[in-house]
C-alpha cells in the first residue's frame, strides 16, 4: 500500500515550490500581474487561460521555478489538483496563495495523493520519488491520508485477480482489519451454512473445496453504542452458474465482490475514526461456480428469514446471498443497515459507472445520506422503492423469485427483493454499485473503484462521530 502519510505533510515554512492554481475567468488577471519573464514562459508554452492548461514558470534563479495549472474545479473538489500528483517532478510543493484559496489544499489533498498510488501486484510500478504537498490545514492531514487508504483498498482487492482473490482471501482480509482494532471475527463456512443461511450455501456450493463459501462477520465497539450493520456482496467470480454469462460479461467478473471492498473498506474508517457505533459487519463470501452440485433454474431456496424463494436465474445470485446476510443483521435490531453490491447491469444502464443506484427505505436517513454525498463530492443518484413492482416477485410457487421475467426495472425488482429480508422500520441503505472505472481520469485509473465510500462514511461521521 502506498505511504499516503509521507506525501502530505504539515507546512511549517520549508523549503517547496509552489504550486499556481488559477480559474479560467481569473487567467488575463493574474498574468497582468506577473513579471515579464513568466509572461514569455506562459506565451512558450501555449497557455491560452483554457481548464487544464499547464506552464513551468521560471523564477530569479537557473533552479528556482514553480508550475502553473489553469483549473475550473472548484475549491471544495478532491480532482482539483489531482493531474500533477503524478505529473510532477519527485520534490515538495504548496499551493501559492492566489485568488480566494489563500494556499489552503482542502479536499485537492485527497487527488493528490490517490493519484501516486499504483496497483502493483502483478508488476513493478514505473521508479518515480515522492511529490510531497504541504498544507497548512494540519488538523485534516490524518483524515485525507485514511479516506485515500480506504479508496486505495477497494480499488487493489478489486484489481485482484480472482485466483487470487477468493473467499478464503476476502477473509484473510477482514482477519487482517479485525486484528489492527481488536475487533471478533466469527466465520461461518461451507456445509455450516446449509440450515442457517441456505442460500449462500446454495449460490457457493458448486466452488472447489478450497474457494468454499462462507459468512464473514465482525463485530467492533462499545455495546452501549447504537448498532449499525454494513453488508458487502462478496461474489469473488461470478460465472453465472448454469445460466452461464457469456465470455464477454465474465471479463469482469473479479469485481463482483466490489461490495465487499467497499463493506471493509468503511468499516476500516469506523474504527480507525473510532465512531460511537457498535459495528457489525457481515460479508457474505462466494464463487459462483459450475459444477455437479450447482443450484438450478427452477430451484426452491430455503432462507434464514424462513421464506422460500424460487431460483430463476442462478446470474441473479448476490441478492440471494445478501438476502440470508441481511436477515442475520437485522436479528441483532440495528439502528442502521447499509448494503454495497454490484448487483445488477440495470443501475448500469440507468445510471452509467459514476451514479450508484441508491435506494433508502427511510426518509431522515435519505436526507442525511444525499446532504453526505453532496459535501464531499461522492455523488450517489436515489431510484425508488417502487411498491407497485413488488409484484413482479410474485412466484407460482414459492414466496417469491429472485428475478423478474421481462428485465423492466431491474435495479428495482433487485432492490424491492433486498427489503424483505430488512426487518420493518430499520433504517436500510442499499448501493447498487459498478466498483469499476471504465475509463482513466486524474487520479482515477481505468480499474477498481470506489463509489459511495466517501458519501457513506460522512454520513456515519456525522451521526456517530466525537461532538
Amino acid at each position: 500500500m502506498t505511504d499516503f502519510a509521507a506525501l502530505l505533510q504539515p507546512d511549517r515554512g520549508q523549503p517547496a515550490r509552489a504550486i499556481h492554481v488559477v480559474r479560467p475567468e481569473e487567467y488575463d488577471g493574474w498574468l497582468a500581474t506577473q513579471p515579464a519573464r513568466v509572461r514569455t514562459a506562459v506565451v512558450a508554452a501555449r497557455v491560452t487561460g483554457k481548464a487544464g492548461n499547464r506552464a513551468i514558470l521560471p523564477g530569479e534563479s537557473p533552479d528556482d521555478w514553480s508550475m502553473l495549472l489553469l483549473c475550473d474545479e472548484a475549491l471544495d473538489s478532491p480532482w482539483r489538483i489531482a493531474s500533477l500528483g503524478d505529473g510532477l517532478p519527485e520534490g515538495t510543493y504548496r499551493l501559492a496563495g492566489d485568488g480566494a484559496d489563500n494556499g489552503a489544499v482542502g479536499a485537492a489533498g485527497l487527488g493528490w495523493l490517490l493519484a501516486q498510488h499504483r496497483f502493483a501486484r502483478y508488476r513493478k510500478p514505473d521508479p518515480v520519488g515522492a511529490r510531497i504537498l504541504l498544507t497548512p490545514e494540519v488538523a485534516a492531514i490524518d483524515e485525507t491520508v485514511r479516506i485515500a487508504a480506504a479508496t486505495a483498498r477497494v480499488r487493489d482487492l478489486v484489481d485482484t485477480g480472482a485466483s487470487d482473490m477468493g473467499p478464503a482471501e476476502l477473509e484473510a482480509e477482514t482477519d487482517t482489519l479485525a486484528a489492527a482494532h481488536g475487533a471478533t471475527v466469527t466465520v461461518t463456512r461451507g456445509d455450516a451454512l446449509a440450515t442457517g443461511y441456505p442460500m449462500i450455501h446454495a449460490v457457493g456450493q458448486a466452488a472447489a473445496k478450497d474457494r468454499a463459501p462462507r459468512l464473514i462477520e465482525v463485530e467492533w465497539g462499545d455495546p452501549a453504542h447504537p448498532r449499525i450493520a454494513i453488508v458487502g456482496k462478496g461474489v469473488c467470480f461470478d460465472s453465472g452458474g448454469l445460466d452461464i454469462k457469456p465470455s464477454a460479461g465474465m471479463r469482469l467478473m473479479k469485481k463482483d465482490m466490489g461490495g465487499a471492498a467497499h463493506a471493509l473498506a468503511l468499516a476500516a474508517l469506523v474504527m480507525q475514526a473510532r465512531l460511537r457505533v457498535r459495528l457489525h459487519l457481515l460479508i457474505p463470501a462466494v464463487e459462483n461456480a459450475i459444477s455437479g452440485n450447482a443450484f438450478r433454474p427452477g430451484d426452491v431456496l430455503a432462507t434464514r428469514a424462513g421464506v422460500t424463494v424460487e431460483n430463476t436465474n442462478t446470474d441473479a445470485e448476490g441478492r440471494l446471498i445478501l438476502g440470508d446476510a441481511l436477515t442475520k443483521a437485522g436479528e441483532a435490531a440495528p439502528d442502521l443497515i447499509l448494503d454495497f453490491a454490484t448487483l445488477t447491469g440495470a443501475a448500469r444502464v440507468a445510471l452509467g459507472p459514476d451514479l450508484p443506484a441508491t435506494f433508502v427505505n427511510d426518509e431522515a436517513l435519505a436526507t442525511d445520506l444525499f446532504a453526505a454525498a453532496t459535501a464531499v463530492r461522492d455523488p450517489l443518484w436515489r431510484l425508488p422503492l417502487w411498491d407497485g413492482y413488488d409484484d413482479m416477485l410474485r412466484s407460482d410457487i414459492a414466496d417469491m423469485v429472485n428475478a423478474p421475467d421481462g428485465g423492466f426495472a431491474g435495479a428495482i425488482t433487485a432492490a424491492l427483493f433486498l427489503r424483505r429480508f430488512v426487518p420493518a422500520g430499520t433504517p436500510w441503505a442499499h448501493l447498487d454499485t459498478f466498483a469499476w472505472r471504465p475509463t482513466g481520469k486524474p487520479a482515477r485509473p481505468k480499474g477498481g473503484e470506489a463509489y459511495g465510500l466517501r458519501a457513506a462514511y460522512a454520513l456515519l461521521k456525522g451521526r456517530f462521530g466525537c461532538k
